[in-house]
């Protein structure tokens, strides 16, 4: 606004000095007709942004996958939403380029578990082990507080050439199901140490050892 005053005072000044301001206005008028043409990207970024604030699709604090990039938000601008990953790194997202917004922060959460384990493993000892110990688990803190509703054994998940993968869930506070996955993946795989059920092999082939010494 105040640059457009600016440019209104200046072309009143210019006609009372008796210049011709026709050519002026007319040169102005094409100018801003050029950008409003250059000008529709900024107005969709807008236009988005507004939508985006209106429907609280997100705000600061959520994390956010916006198709490019995963992370924090850090502001939320009519423009521009800035976006911190988990490396730090500060992303500038143009609102009109946003095609989706997947949002890990509203409501709930759910942490999700795909355990992997040997051929040889008895599945159903595996599926009842990992159970009892990610109750048990959710049970004490810390994550008591986090947790919403007991664990979820969905069973069998997948079955490749070297492995066998079972899946457990647990529903969770918003922005809590990294920290709860860390640790009931460390809890069940104590448990799985202690019952004895084997993970699958690194390699496809285990390593044998000769007579001499030499690995075979």
């Amino acid at each position: 606004m105040s640059f457009l005053v600016l440019i209104w005072v200046l072309i009143q000044s210019l006609a009372i000095l008796g210049v011709n301001v026709a050519p002026l206005i007319a040169s102005a008028g094409v100018v801003g007709v050029a950008l409003g043409f250059g000008a529709q990207n900024l107005v969709r970024d807008f236009i988005s942004g507004i939508f985006m604030l209106i429907e609280d699709q997100y705000g600061v604090g959520d994390v956010v996958d916006l198709g490019e990039v995963t992370g924090t938000v850090e502001t939320v601008g009519m423009r521009i939403t800035t976006v911190r990953d988990v490396q730090g790194t500060l992303w500038y997202v143009r609102n009109g380029e946003i095609m989706r917004v997947a949002n890990f922060s509203q409501e709930y959460a759910v942490a999700f578990l795909q355990l992997p384990i040997s051929y040889s493993a008895d599945v159903d000892l595996a599926c009842r082990v990992a159970l009892e110990a990610a109750t048990d688990a959710v049970a004490e803190e810390p994550l008591s507080g986090d947790v919403l509703g007991a664990p979820d054994m969905l069973g069998v998940d997948g079955a490749t050439a070297d492995r066998v993968s079972i899946r457990l869930t647990v529903r969770v506070r918003a922005n809590r199901q990294w920290a709860v996955e860390r640790e009931l993946r460390r809890r069940i795989l104590r448990a799985f140490d202690e019952h004895d059920i084997a993970p699958p092999y690194r390699s496809g082939l285990p390593v044998s050892v000769g007579a001499d010494g030499a690995a075979g």
